[in-house]
């Protein structure tokens, strides 16, 4: 009896050292809340391994719209927010919620509609002729609904199109399905209608169907993203340190060097300009 004591006693020792620091390393985490734009173009599963691997800091992504990212953060439910609506951004900081804003990187939206292009806006670079054109056609548009940056990159753009869309001038040819923008997307390849998206999530997207990109190339659709350390002194469990360290590491310049070198193909789907301060 005592022998298989001892045996026992010496295995739990052995034990005992390996275990401990596995939970200590699992511990080490942050949460990130983003976008579904920097989820949906694979540009996480490009980057965080890069992070991880440099620091030991793993990072847990909560994909949402803008809107949403910006609330929950709001709750204390993230560390860092990684988004692209700066307008809101800003907002959240003058709030409280976050210490500073920093830029990242940049892509644009397009605007992508169906070969067949009922509203006739193909080849052109004026997304607000084109907006007035889809809803003089009443053609199908296809509208996120979801508070994210691009759905009020959208809303912009048709304030900036002369179309009260939120009221006299919507109708059924809109459809707002709060979804993010590869669940969008599918719904405007099924039913053959315009939306506007990233351009690094149509990179990515598969199930094009029938649609290709119409408008690109007005300075209007230009899309910069933003990185930001929630307030620890707002949300006393926001890991300050670990956040800090995924801030410093995306603006640095192997994280630049990151994000420029992820590609779909030929395409580079993200630009980085941590160094352009107004951005």
């Amino acid at each position: 009896m005592e022998l298989k004591h001892m045996a026992l006693t010496g295995m739990l020792l052995m034990s005992a050292p390996v275990t401990a620091p596995a939970v200590a390393q699992a511990q080490k985490f942050i949460t990130v809340a983003s976008t579904t734009s920097t989820e949906n173009s694979g540009l996480f599963k490009h980057l965080l391994p890069i992070f991880e691997k440099k620091t030991g800091i793993a990072v847990r992504v909560i994909a949402q719209g803008t809107g949403q990212a910006l609330d929950t953060a709001r709750r204390g439910d993230a560390d860092v927010v990684f988004v692209h609506a700066k307008e809101a951004e800003e907002k959240f900081i003058g709030e409280g919620h976050g210490v500073k804003r920093f830029p990242v990187m940049y892509n644009d939206f397009v605007l992508v509609g169906p070969k067949s292009d009922p509203a006739k806006i193909g080849g052109g670079k004026d997304i607000a002729k084109a907006l007035k054109k889809v809803r003089s056609a009443a053609a199908p548009f296809v509208s996120r609904g979801d508070k994210s940056g691009t759905h009020m990159a959208e809303l912009r753009l048709w304030k900036v199109a002369g179309i009260d869309i939120g009221g006299a001038d919507k109708g059924p040819w809109y459809r707002a399905v709060g979804q993010g923008m590869g669940a969008s997307l599918n719904t405007a390849s099924s039913m053959n209608g315009y939306i506007l998206t990233d351009r690094a999530t149509w990179i990515s997207f598969k199930n094009r169907g029938d649609l290709a990109v119409l408008v690109e190339g007005d300075q209007r659709l230009f899309n910069q993203y933003g990185v930001i350390l929630v307030n620890p002194e707002k949300h006393k469990h926001v890991k300050r340190d670990l956040g800090q360290a995924f801030v410093d590491w995306i603006v640095s310049a192997e994280g630049q060097k990151a994000v420029a070198s992820y590609r779909i193909g030929s395409d580079r789907l993200f630009f980085p300009n941590a160094n352009d301060k107004g951005a």
